[in-house]
C-alpha cells in the first residue's frame, strides 16, 4: 500500500498577534514579495507587479482584453449584417411583386 505523504511545514510562521497589514492591502488584495518578484492576489488570480515577467503579464491581459472587446464587436456587427440582409431581402421582394403588378397593368391597358 502506498505511503502517505507526510504534512508540510509551513516556511512562514505569522503568530496571531503579527498583523497581516503587510500583506493584505486596504482593498482586499493580498500581495507578496517572491525574491524580486511582487505579487499580488486580485480577482482571484495572481499577477506579478514587477520584473520582466510582470510586465509582460500586463501586456497579454491587456491584450485578452482587447481581444473580448472585438469579439463583442464582432458578434453585434455580424448581428447588424443580418439584421441590414433580411432588410434588403424584404424590399428586393417588395420591388418584384411591384414590378409583376405593374406589368399586369400594362398588359391590361393594351388590351383595351
Amino acid at each position: 500500500s502506498p505511503k502517505k505523504t507526510p504534512a508540510r511545514k509551513s516556511v512562514v510562521s505569522l503568530t496571531s498577534e503579527e498583523p497581516l497589514d503587510d500583506l493584505v492591502a486596504e482593498d482586499g488584495t493580498v500581495s507578496v514579495n517572491l525574491g524580486n518578484q511582487k505579487c499580488t492576489f486580485q480577482d482571484g488570480e495572481w499577477t506579478t507587479e514587477t520584473g520582466a515577467a510582470g510586465a509582460s503579464q500586463k501586456a497579454h491581459q491587456k491584450m485578452q482584453r482587447k481581444i473580448r472587446q472585438l469579439v463583442e464587436e464582432n458578434y453585434l456587427l455580424r448581428v447588424k449584417f443580418d439584421i441590414i440582409m433580411n432588410m434588403l431581402s424584404q424590399t428586393t421582394a417588395e420591388s418584384h411583386i411591384q414590378q409583376r403588378e405593374i406589368d399586369k397593368f400594362k398588359k391590361q391597358e393594351q388590351k383595351r
